[in-house]
């Protein structure tokens, strides 16, 4: 498998409708911060991302959080 790529090192603020996402976990998604299919053979697959309501949530775009798919800040060390 190989290691997620890192897309940017800061959080995409996304406002996110009721409904259901796939969040992009390898980082080559030319959609950032959701999945294109772009992991196709890498091992890495998308996180499944769903919400009941409309809500603003940071979503990681450096792929190291320990809290996928939410930003926890490791962008500011990797």
């Amino acid at each position: 498998m190989e290691s997620p790529k890192i897309a940017a090192k800061y959080p995409a603020a996304v406002n996110l409708e009721q409904g259901t996402y796939l969040w992009c976990a390898c980082g080559k998604s030319n959609n950032q911060p959701f999945c294109d299919g772009s992991h196709q053979g890498s091992g890495i697959f998308p996180t499944v991302v769903k919400t009941d309501v409309k809500k603003e949530v940071y979503l990681c775009q450096c792929k190291q959080t320990k809290n996928k798919p939410y930003c926890d800040g490791t962008h500011r060390t990797v």
